[in-house]
């Protein structure tokens, strides 16, 4: 989404702990997914079981089927991390739980219903986490995907062809206007006017009032 802005490693924490309730544990590995692949929401939620889980353990690499990208031109790979493998060990471990399918074909996020969580589901529970943490500016679920690329471009030196090809971009000129600016680096660089240096403001005044008279009388001859 055009404005949204990425999160703060703050905000994150703050975030991960603001999920709560029966289903906190799918929520915040849908969040933790999110950040740790840079995928579309859309694209999240087409995975399904065997994307994720295989030989009773969670996947290194995540291929995201070009039916379930935007364009459905081209697929990718993505390569998770330990974060995203513990939120998944997780999950898998709360659905057998609650006697969730757990076939390779069934979906890895499942509504309160019974189906396949949909779109503004998702988006509804981002954003009660995110106004949970009373977040600033615009955030939405496209954070995540700005966060990720963000990370992405600062772990890789600045190489925006690797973020092309781990966004699934087709066109370099889309990465490029994709990109935000980090909100730390943004606030770091705003100006504070305003804010009053006491101490140093009165020191010429108050340095006049305690010469000494001998030393007056001597400035004056």
């Amino acid at each position: 989404m055009t404005g949204s802005r990425p999160l703060t490693e703050v905000e994150i924490q703050q975030i991960l702990q603001a999920f709560t309730g029966k289903y906190e544990i799918r929520n915040r590995t849908l969040f933790l997914l999110g950040l740790n692949t840079g995928a579309r929401i859309s694209e999240l939620l087409a995975l399904n079981i065997g994307d994720v889980w295989r030989y009773q353990r969670p996947v290194e690499i995540i291929y995201l089927q070009k039916r379930h990208t935007k364009g459905k031109l081209v697929g990718r790979q993505i390569t998770i991390k330990s974060g995203a493998q513990q939120a998944l060990l997780e999950l898998i471990q709360w659905k057998r739980q609650n006697q969730e399918a757990l076939a390779k074909d069934a979906p890895l996020f499942v509504s309160r219903q019974g189906g396949r969580l949909k779109r503004k589901q998702a988006h509804n529970i981002l954003k009660d986490a995110f106004e949970a943490c009373e977040l600033s500016g615009q955030v939405t679920t496209h954070s995540l995907r700005k966060t990720f690329a963000n990370h992405v471009l600062r772990a890789s030196g600045g190489n925006i062809k690797v973020l092309q090809e781990l966004l699934g971009h087709q066109h370099l000129s889309t990465t490029e206007a994709y990109l935000s600016f980090d909100l730390e680096e943004l606030r770091a660089a705003v100006p504070d006017f305003g804010r009053l240096d006491l101490k140093n403001m009165f020191r010429p005044t108050l340095k006049k009032l305690f010469i000494s008279k001998p030393a007056l009388k001597q400035k004056k001859g």
